[in-house]
């Protein structure tokens, strides 16, 4: 860990990359962690160098970042793209309603309730989709995982093994669909040529938009915390 001096410091992580072509950054809006990655051949004084030209760019971006909202009694969240308020339930289990989530607010950690009801929603959401798209390949995989991945929204491995972000179920339905072909068609091609997107718009259809969308806006999906927030000691 590297820390450019200033006001305020920054704490800079290096890694090294052999697949990249230059020199650089990048602000994580989940925890305001910035990465600095070198090609082959470079520094790490000329990272630095580069680091430090770019300081003023660095702290604008972190005092951009949204703060992470813990969720609880009125917190409005996306489930499936549409913005629902979570209120008080009168049962033990959480409800998901068209403008609502019902939780028991009044019994310990409801934060926890309300994340493990979406993590299972969105297994649910997604082996619907895995299993339709692998049906029009006509190939099958291994297992499905779900990860709550800061990187990734999902991935393949060379065993048919399907590996999701649970946050998916908060985008829009079509959002998730097209990950879930994304990973399927991983099946069939373990790449990213010409091939491979051919086989996601076979199975999926046009896929542009939703694509687009995890670009731009996918990143916003990861402010909400399902954990209570650490309580001060004396």
């Amino acid at each position: 860990m590297h820390v450019l001096k200033g006001t305020p410091p920054i704490s800079l992580l290096v890694r090294r990359s052999p697949r990249a072509r230059r020199i650089s950054l990048r602000v994580s809006r989940l925890d305001g962690r910035v990465t600095l990655t070198l090609p082959r051949g470079v520094t790490d004084r000329e990272g630095l160098a580069f680091a430090e030209s770019r300081s003023d760019w660095i702290r604008g971006h972190l005092a951009d970042l949204v703060a992470p909202e813990i969720v609880g009694a009125d917190t409005v969240i996306p489930v499936e793209g549409r913005d629902r308020r979570i209120v008080a339930g009168a049962g033990a289990g959480v409800r998901l309603l068209p403008d609502t989530i019902e939780a028991p607010l009044h019994r310990p950690s409801p934060e926890r309730r309300i994340g493990a009801f979406l993590k299972a929603l969105a297994r649910d959401r997604l082996a619907l989709a895995a299993d339709h798209y692998a049906k029009q390949l006509g190939l099958g995989y291994s297992r499905l995982t779900l990860r709550d991945t800061r990187s990734r929204w999902g991935s393949c491995s060379a065993q048919g093994a399907l590996n999701f972000s649970w946050r998916l179920i908060l985008a829009p339905p079509e959002v998730l669909r097209y990950v879930a072909a994304h990973e399927v068609a991983h099946l069939a091609e373990m790449n990213h040529s010409s091939r491979f997107w051919a086989r996601v718009e076979e199975i999926h259809g046009p896929y542009a938009a939703p694509r687009d969308w995890l670009r731009v806006r996918g990143e916003t999906l990861h402010r909400y915390r399902f954990e209570a927030a650490a309580q001060p000691t004396d």
